[in-house]
């Protein structure tokens, strides 16, 4: 007998926020946020999300919706989901939840998503030193392609995949959690060298009231007051899963999350049709809504058997993940590298982030000679399928990073020539991203020997 239709487990109405949903979202991690679904492990069932925002951002011609978004929103999840095995026994701390991806991709009639990068004082981006003004590009999708009006001439296949995946913590480890960010944000600035050159605040987002949502626990009581002071926020990647944002989680990949209270209670969202390595414009994914259809396994105790802690407590491990066959095809590749030295000419020692940071800056200047904008080029980087690759991380003082760019993604040929490249108004793209001004006072990152 053929297998049944997925049974639809969260679903989602466009129409609705976030908090009016059937079963309401939630954005934040904690043990105490009650599922609102049941699956069985083995069985076949379809999870929907709103995309990130919770339906904030518009297929408009504007972007002052990037610049003025309340980021204490992040992200919105569907789930909680209790999984227990075939026997109705729900899934124990130690064990490890194997989750399938059998099939995804946009809401029915919500095919569109949007890349972005966040004003420099509300969010800001990996790069957002060189550029601190919100952008806006608005993609649409042709089946598996996506093409935009912002962007044009390129058009390029998606590998769609949950940014976000991962299972509830534990009282423990949430508490883990909270010590050692509050640490970094109290006293990174002193003693972190890196917040020299990458420019990204604050620099780990505590909990806070503001913008929290919980599910079903109603808000305004002492219990979500409580809650809400101790639940960790969703936008850095933990020993949960989380938002690991790893752009080949697609359709027959296996995500082995570590399950930390009873009956795991995964969650999921931040849906991109496709992604960049680093999606290093912050927003930098196709942003979307969309539905997984998924199947469980439990290992009973797999976190001992296959899982080694990377720290001092049982609870400091990391999932494991297997990509799965699909994905999109390309033979051809332009290269650039960067070295741990800064824009400012300085030497760091064996410092990946800074080498990755030379490379896309590297991309983006060799790239604007084919008449984008920079700011094309840094959303483009951001969201294509590009690869990222630590190329070398042991030859002192330097490490390599590098970053390979499809050149089948272009309607142009982008590889050095002998011949000029050509100038003059016909090669210039219009139209630009969105952009809104930047009002802050932060001084602007320049490279003296960049091209304008």
């Amino acid at each position: 007998m053929a297998p049944s239709t997925p049974r639809l487990v969260v679903p989602i109405d466009l129409r609705k926020k976030p908090w009016e949903q059937k079963l309401p979202l939630h954005n934040r991690w904690h043990p105490q946020i009650p599922p609102v679904a049941e699956v069985k492990a083995g069985e076949v069932f379809r999870v929907e999300m709103a995309d990130w925002t919770g339906g904030v951002i518009k297929d408009d011609n504007s972007s002052l919706d990037i610049k003025f978004i309340d980021l204490s929103t992040v992200h919105y999840l569907s789930g909680p989901i209790r999984v227990v095995d075939e026997d109705g026994i729900p899934a124990k701390p130690g064990d490890l939840l194997a989750i399938e991806i059998l099939n995804l991709g946009p809401l029915p009639g919500d095919e569109w998503g949007f890349t972005a990068s966040f004003d420099r004082e509300n969010g800001g981006g990996f790069l957002t030193d060189h550029f601190p003004c919100a952008t806006k590009a608005i993609w649409y999708f042709e089946g598996i392609y996506a093409y935009s009006p912002h962007i044009p001439g390129v058009r390029f296949p998606g590998l769609t995949h949950p940014g976000v995946i991962g299972t509830a913590p534990s009282m423990e480890l949430l508490n883990i959690w909270n010590e050692r960010e509050r640490e970094v944000e109290e006293n990174g600035l002193q003693t972190l060298k890196l917040c020299e050159v990458v420019h990204s605040r604050p620099l780990a987002n505590l909990p806070t009231t503001k913008g929290c949502l919980l599910g079903k626990i109603e808000g305004s009581t002492p219990e979500w007051e409580k809650i809400a002071m101790e639940a960790a926020r969703t936008i850095p990647g933990r020993e949960n899963g989380g938002n690991c944002d790893i752009k080949n989680l697609s359709r027959g990949s296996k995500i082995y999350l570590p399950v930390f209270v009873d009956g795991a209670n995964f969650s999921t969202g931040d849906m991109h049709f496709s992604q960049g390595d680093g999606e290093i414009s912050f927003c930098g994914a196709i942003e979307m809504s969309g539905f997984l259809e998924l199947k469980c396994q439990l290992i009973r105790g797999g976190m001992k058997e296959y899982l080694t802690p990377m720290g001092p407590t049982p609870l400091h491990v990391n999932p494991i993940f297997e990509i799965g066959p699909v994905e999109p095809r390309f033979s051809e590749w332009l290269v650039f590298e960067g070295i741990s030295v800064d824009e400012s000419g300085r030497q760091h020692y064996l410092d990946a982030t800074v080498a990755y940071k030379r490379a896309v800056l590297n991309a983006i200047d060799y790239l604007s000679k084919f008449g984008y904008s920079k700011e094309q080029v840094y959303l483009l980087l951001s969201c294509c399928p590009c690869e990222g690759r630590i190329s070398g991380i042991v030859d002192s003082p330097n490490a390599c990073a590098t970053l390979a760019i499809p050149t089948a993604i272009f309607d142009q040929d982008i590889r050095p020539k002998s011949s000029k490249v050509p100038v003059g108004p016909r090669l210039v793209r219009k139209p630009d991203v969105l952009k809104c001004t930047y009002d802050g006072n932060l001084p602007v990152t320049r490279n003296p020997s960049a091209s304008t």
